[in-house]
């Protein structure tokens, strides 16, 4: 029978502890969501700042489908780039000190276009791309598409890299890494891939999806933290799905870089462009990200949860993000322990191979600025309840 493989290849999954069941929300709101009739305090969204039921980004959301309707229409070089999208771009592009943006529909498009435009047949037989090890599967998986050669440093090893780079003959590189690391909540060394690109004439490209909103002055990210010109991080990814709390993602970098990627991107050329009312909305809420009071509110969140998890005895890793795993190692574990804090009105996903590496199977907690220290709290208790009596990996 044909593709009677997937029965066998499920059935495996299973066994092993890695299959993967989807959960329909009903309802969320104020850090509270609706799985099943039940309510839990949700520690698993990656709203940082709690942006999504602003009022005024709905607000600016209503207005925008009365101005240009739910959808764009058509993909961008037809009719689906509007006056709402510029204003966005250029928003960004004056605030990242860049000299342009580029929309696209997610994360995962912006990583696929950007490789396979740079590195096309025509183009990518004599380059490389040198990837942190941690690096999104939406990037690993347009850098394998592509005609590039493409290498992986173990996680923020800066003396590995400097081996392969230093092997390198190849006319183009790009050294690829994240400002913030989806899974372990870590930062990337910035300042020595900056300067390790610049000795050797590569180009840096930071996936900052979840760095950017959180980080910098005024919110805009890893290279407004540290105050990296475009010379220094010639590409920069982010997304909106995130701490800004619409959709969508944008490359900033050279207006050369932009002109060259609308004409050659495959995912921006033959996609549908986003609504011009999501792109109204996400510039509303970056405007409001500028202000500090989001931003400071979770740094507190993040300080109390770590003192409080350490008095409890709790074993966390160094990441003083938003993102804060809890390591178990084995996959039935995290599934229990996920279960038992459900049980305790607490929602917090197991994460598993191959969204992490085999034998740091996870509890991924992810807090927001709108947790109050009694959310956090209970939180820390459950945890501490449920490790105990978590199951043991036979």
């Amino acid at each position: 029978m044909a593709f009677d493989f997937m029965a066998s290849a499920l059935q495996q999954k299973a066994q092993a502890g890695y299959l993967r069941e989807r959960q329909c929300v009903e309802y969320e709101k104020d850090g509270v969501i609706s799985v099943g009739g039940q309510h839990y305090l949700n520690f698993a969204s990656n709203d940082y700042l709690a942006m999504r039921q602003h009022q005024g980004v709905l607000q600016t959301w209503v207005e925008g489908l009365a101005q240009f309707g739910g959808g764009s229409g058509a993909s961008p070089l037809v009719t689906g780039y509007t006056q709402a999208h510029r204003a966005l771009e250029e928003y960004l592009a004056e605030k990242l000190n860049r000299e342009a943006v580029l929309l696209f529909n997610s994360g995962f498009a912006a990583n696929q276009a950007l490789c396979q435009a740079l590195f096309a047949a025509s183009s990518g037989s004599n380059s490389l791309i040198l990837a942190d090890k941690f690096m999104h599967a939406s990037f690993i998986d347009g850098a394998m598409g592509s005609a590039a050669t493409l290498k992986r440093f173990k996680h923020n090893d800066i003396p590995h890299l400097k081996t392969l780079i230093a092997d390198s003959y190849h006319q183009d590189c790009l050294v690829a890494s994240e400002g913030i690391f989806s899974m372990d909540g870590d930062s990337a060394p910035v300042s020595d891939l900056v300067a390790l690109c610049e000795q050797h004439s590569a180009w840096l490209m930071l996936d900052d999806a979840h760095g950017f909103g959180v980080l910098g002055k005024n919110g805009m990210g890893t290279c407004e933290q540290y105050d990296l010109s475009v010379d220094q991080v010639p590409v920069l990814m982010a997304t909106f799905g995130k701490a800004v709390g619409t959709a969508g993602a944008f490359i900033a970098g050279s207006r050369e870089l932009v002109e060259y990627l609308v004409n050659f991107a495959r995912h921006y050329i033959f996609s549908t462009a986003m609504p011009a009312a999501q792109a109204l909305a996400t510039l509303y809420s970056l405007t409001e990200i500028e202000k500090p009071e989001r931003r400071l509110a979770l740094q507190k969140n993040i300080a109390i949860f770590r003192d409080l998890a350490t008095d409890a005895g709790l074993s966390l890793t160094e990441s003083t993000s938003a993102i804060q795993p809890v390591i178990l190692g084995c996959p039935k574990d995290a599934l229990a322990v996920s279960e038992g804090l459900r049980q305790r009105g607490i929602w917090v996903p197991a994460i598993r191979h191959p969204t992490v590496p085999k034998n740091s199977d996870r509890l991924r907690i992810t807090l927001n600025s709108e947790h109050s220290q009694n959310d956090i709290q209970a939180l820390v208790d459950a945890l501490q309840l449920t490790m105990r009596d978590a199951i043991p990996c036979n």
